[in-house]
């Protein structure tokens, strides 16, 4: 297969916030061309996109997966669910099993054990770490897991239903694990390369966090007891951010093999997926101190490129840092796109290959307008990236 990659850019500008904390509880910062920039972590939004999947129905539930430590009673309420006979501790003691032979290490959490009572059930045991699995393969551990109940420990010390166990695990990828992989320390052999590779969120310009100093009233207090109930801090900073994420569609494609049907072409899961990432990654939104700030904005402007060349980040372009010299930052970090995007692509791109789409809000985002097709609304920019693609899938290599 070509390699076919999709390049997803976005300027957008949040007001007074705290998405993405650091150790101290401030905003994330980086330096940057010399100088502080407010900065998002990856994992911040990807976490973020991942959860828009489901809270936007951008996909069904049997297409995303679950990343969790108590993988343990999630096999044991599938298992009760083929088996109504197979329940409590006898469900979780096959479903240990079970995940056990697909190569995952699980134990009982101390801390959970020494705080049972007594005449209580032991708690269930855990993954050692956040382990990822798909709908599917849960399913299939637990019919798996429920074929041999009889004599579970028997059943799998024969090789051939060990190495099923081992197999179930690594077939059948949701479209969360084909985007962003999976890493099992432990069974390497069933780890997922991701997909996507997303940059930190980075702020165009130069940024300094603050700290606001709030107080708390007790509704109780009477007029004769004065001050404050509490009193604290929480820091904050605003900002543009130059977002950036790189697909690789051919490795999604590998990922995902023939998707979740059997009589649908292989192009149909992918192109749902990339849809699916591209109006996530857009329009998805890190919730930290979201309730106290209620920072809901959306981006000012998304540039989307599908290459076959190799993924390119613009970054560069803000390297010296926007200044908002004219009053905001958009209408400038737009101007320096509109110049630097063409100069790398004709340094570096193929333009007989390169697709680029725009989607844009305002009078500040209009010198993008010239860099690629329009889209109106992110539904068009969607359905036009996700039909390209399966174009392109659809091209012998």
């Amino acid at each position: 297969m070509n390699r076919i990659f999709l390049d997803v850019h976005a300027l957008q500008t949040v007001p007074p916030s705290n998405l993405n904390r650091d150790d101290t509880g401030a905003p994330k910062t980086a330096v940057y061309g010399g100088v502080p920039r407010a900065r998002v972590s990856s994992q911040a939004w990807k976490r973020a996109t991942r959860t828009y999947f489901k809270d936007e129905h951008l996909l069904e539930p049997s297409e995303l997966g679950v990343r969790t430590k108590k993988i343990v009673e999630a096999v044991a309420a599938r298992i009760t669910d083929l088996d109504p006979a197979l329940t409590g501790e006898d469900a979780l003691l096959i479903a240990d099993e079970t995940v056990k032979a697909a190569g995952l290490k699980t134990e009982v959490p101390k801390r959970k054990a020494s705080a049972a009572k007594d005449g209580e059930p032991e708690p269930a045991p855990q993954a050692k770490y956040l382990v990822f699995l798909s709908s599917r393969q849960l399913d299939a551990l637990a019919r798996l897991a429920v074929d041999g109940a009889a004599d579970i420990t028997a059943f799998l010390k024969d090789k051939k239903n060990k190495d099923k166990a081992r197999q179930l695990a690594d077939t059948h990828h949701s479209v969360d694990i084909a985007l962003f992989g999976r890493m099992v320390a432990d069974a390497a052999d069933i780890n997922v390369d991701a997909a996507v590779q997303v940059a930190h969120a980075l702020s165009v310009h130069r940024v300094e966090n603050e700290s606001d100093y709030y107080t708390a009233v007790d509704d109780k207090n009477t007029d004769e007891e004065t001050g404050a109930g509490m009193i604290g801090t929480v820091d904050f900073n605003s900002a543009t951010l130059y977002r950036y994420a790189a697909l690789g569609v051919h490795q999604l494609a590998a990922n995902l093999g023939h998707g979740l049907r059997e009589d649908e072409p292989r192009t149909e899961p992918v192109r749902r997926a990339v849809e699916a990432f591209v109006h996530g990654f857009i329009a998805s939104l890190p919730t930290g101190k979201i309730n106290t700030f209620g920072n809901h904005t959306l981006p000012d402007a998304v540039i989307v490129k599908l290459r076959t060349t190799r993924p390119v980040s613009f970054v560069a372009a803000f390297e010296d840092p926007v200044r908002g010299e004219t009053g905001g930052y958009v209408r400038e970090a737009c101007e320096r796109l509109a110049e630097y995007i063409p100069d790398i692509e004709r340094a570096y791109g193929d333009e007989t290959s390169t697709l680029t789409w725009v989607l844009r809000v305002g009078p500040n985002t209009h010198k993008l307008a010239g860099l690629g097709t329009e889209s109106p609304t992110i539904n068009d920019l969607v359905t036009a990236v996700g039909q390209a693609v399966a174009e392109r899938l659809e091209k012998p290599a």
